[in-house]
């Protein structure tokens, strides 16, 4: 019997962290988009459909790894692409309207995490704890923050901010960057491994040479 099939296990795309978070970050970027983008902004369609290109092509890739890895690896570098296009226009929605972009350490993307949100439903609940606690307006040590107000110099110099985002928006695109995030680095190490193995084992080619040399040694070695 042959020790090597010709088409190995492939597919199992929904079992992958990497296609799990950014399927995660598909729903929450419609969601986002239909309720802070304009629908009629290519900015609205560009969002959605990298969002959906970064799972679909995971998707793709996975499926395709059967018969050929360089198409894996072809198709999983686009998602990683489209998802880092993705984050861009996160970071420019925050950046442009003058909203903060939060750090890894911040407490309430460290409580975000923490959720471990699989659905949408999940980071629902997470915003709607955070905009209850931001009702108290205090910060991570639990003390209240004093608001500071600038002088109209400064509000000549302030780059200008939509007064009609709401804050839900802010949060809302902090954990898509959070998911995003994560989305990136699990393909990086997918990219990785997937090289490695092409690397060491070729593609379908060099597997069916393998497959084929092998049923022809046993046949041989049947006849004597």
């Amino acid at each position: 019997m042959n020790t090597e099939p010709l088409i190995p296990i492939h597919g199992g795309y929904r079992k992958l962290k990497s296609f799990q978070v950014a399927q995660l970050a598909y729903d929450v970027t419609v969601r986002f988009c239909d309720l802070y983008i304009d629908k009629r902004s290519r900015t609205h369609d560009q969002m959605v459909q990298a969002a959906r290109s970064g799972v679909q092509n995971i998707a793709e890739g996975s499926q395709a790894a059967g018969t050929s890895k360089k198409t894996e690896l072809k198709l999983t570098n686009v998602a990683r692409a489209s998802l880092e296009e993705l984050r861009l226009d996160y970071e420019d929605f925050l950046r442009q309207r003058d909203l903060t972009a939060w750090p890894p350490d911040h407490p309430a993307l460290e409580r975000f995490k923490a959720r471990r949100c699989a659905v949408l439903s999940d980071v629902r609940n997470w915003l709607a704890a955070e905009l209850e606690r931001a009702k108290t307006d205090t910060d991570h040590h639990g003390k209240t923050r004093t608001v500071s107000r600038p002088n109209p110099s400064e509000q000549l110099l302030a780059r200008p901010r939509s007064s009609t985002v709401p804050l839900a928006a802010q949060y809302i695109a902090n954990a898509a960057l959070s998911l995003l995030n994560l989305a990136c680095y699990l393909l990086d190490r997918q990219l990785a491994a997937q090289a490695a193995t092409f690397e060491k084992e070729g593609g379908f080619t060099e597997r069916l040479y393998r497959v084929r040399s092998e049923a022809r040694a046993q046949k041989a070695g049947g006849h004597r």
